[in-house]
């Protein structure tokens, strides 16, 4: 098995990256699905949330009221730090279970966005960044997603600067091209991929 951490900044397109993996075959554990399910109504995950913040972070048809919770959390450093330890080891132990049960030569993607920020990269064999220059980032938050400029800006600052996701990448898939030179790029890279994932283990 082998396991790829993969990462990049907002509007570079990595959610495009890891359906194209998919698409070749990949086994994708996304990071961002799963902290979507341990929380779900009825979870473990959401009664601690709720312990936490209280019933007002609950939408009226009792599941996580999402932009409630974001505009606590998000203006106070303190409880954003507590809503992660209650939904970071969920996240991980059903990281872990998902991938358990892949096959033994399976290459098994985990799809991180905040990999290069939580100094994630050594829980993987290899890390793949897919990269693109701020200005296409832009473009497609402002294009793509709606975004205003200023709040595209804002969310790219929030991240971690480009360099320091580049410093953490075992190989880059540059993006910042049409979307039939991304799929031969992606064709290539798990052709690479797949030859580590059979190499025998030293």
């Amino acid at each position: 098995m082998l396991k790829v951490g993969l990462t990049g900044g907002i509007g570079a397109g990595k959610s495009e990256v890891s359906r194209l993996f998919v698409e070749q075959g990949a086994v994708l554990i996304d990071a961002d699905r799963i902290a979507r399910e341990v929380v779900a109504p009825g979870t473990p995950g959401l009664a601690a949330v709720v312990d936490a913040f209280g019933e007002d972070v609950l939408a009226p048809d009792g599941s996580l009221d999402r932009p409630k919770l974001g505009s606590i959390v998000f203006a106070d450093p303190q409880k954003l730090a507590v809503l992660n330890s209650i939904v970071h080891p969920l996240v991980g132990a059903r990281s872990r279970e998902l991938e358990n049960a892949a096959s033994e030569e399976a290459v098994v993607v985990h799809d991180v966005p905040l990999l290069a920020e939580n100094g994630l990269a050594p829980l993987y064999d290899l890390v793949v960044v897919v990269d693109a220059s701020p200005e296409t980032q832009l473009d497609r938050l402002v294009r793509l997603r709606g975004m205003t400029e200023q709040d595209a800006r804002a969310r790219m600052a929030a991240q971690a600067p480009r360099e320091k996701r580049l410093e953490i990448a075992d190989v880059v898939i540059d993006n910042d091209v049409p979307l039939e030179e991304l799929e031969r790029r992606v064709r290539d890279v798990w052709a690479d991929l797949v030859r580590r994932a059979h190499q025998p283990q030293e």
